[in-house]
């Protein structure tokens, strides 16, 4: 069973996390292996379809995702805080001879992200938003996503649900976090996702299923609403 301790997150505890992403990433290349997730192809059919070319990439990890949309032809930004990860997705992409220039961002999410207002027709992220991050951190990243959207730009990400086998195991480390394996993992309801696409149209809301456990997750498309229209 889970431990209960105090509600609050231990900011030392959650800051330590991107030591354990490090880590992880130097020690162990291709961690989640390299074909592309569901949601990456997902989100490149409907770049395709809507004409979204220009994309940001939040949280790329190790670049499975990354590569296939530098390979599908966007004009592709990755951020990461790791150091380590952006070097394979680099790795990667020189392996890969892709010949598209893309830009990768060593950047902690919880600053704001380095980029002009309106730079991007999109935005992706796979698991960015469950990671150890507080709900205002989410809520204030989710609103310097907005920003650096064009109107009418798409904001997909998915997040770990309340569903999920692994909620309410491993260490409590506040809010709907918890510590599994050396990992902080943000558990969302409809309810979290609701607050953090304030700003936005949403336009959908899914659930799927990933890996061997497996992971339940929400997949959520959120529209940056165009000028003069109403937001979510």
């Amino acid at each position: 069973m889970a431990q209960e301790p105090n509600q609050q997150p231990a900011t030392d505890i959650l800051n330590a996390q991107r030591d354990q992403w490090q880590e992880n990433f130097s020690s162990r290349p291709g961690m989640f292996g390299d074909v592309p997730s569901f949601p990456a192809g997902f989100a490149a059919e409907l770049f395709r379809t809507e004409r979204k070319n220009r994309i940001l990439e939040l949280g790329g990890g190790q670049g499975r995702d990354s590569l296939y949309f530098a390979r599908s032809g966007f004009d592709l930004t990755v951020v990461d805080y790791s150091y380590a990860g952006l070097r394979e997705i680099r790795e990667k992409l020189r392996l890969a001879q892709v010949g598209l220039p893309i830009q990768t961002v060593c950047q902690d999410v919880r600053k704001p992200l380095p980029f002009d207002s309106g730079s991007f027709d999109a935005v992706y992220s796979h698991m960015l938003y469950c990671m150890a991050l507080t709900t205002p951190e989410i809520v204030a990243l989710s609103n310097e996503i907005r920003r650096v959207l064009k109107p009418g730009g798409l904001n997909i990400f998915t997040v770990r649900t309340r569903q999920d086998a692994h909620y309410r195991t491993g260490i409590h480390r506040g809010e709907d976090m918890y510590e599994v394996g050396g990992f902080i993992v943000h558990f969302f309801d409809r309810a979290k996702v609701e607050q953090v696409a304030s700003g936005y149209e949403l336009v959908s809301l899914d659930t799927f299923d990933e890996g061997g456990l497996p992971r339940r997750l929400f997949l959520v498309v959120l529209r940056k609403p165009a000028i003069g229209a109403q937001a979510f």
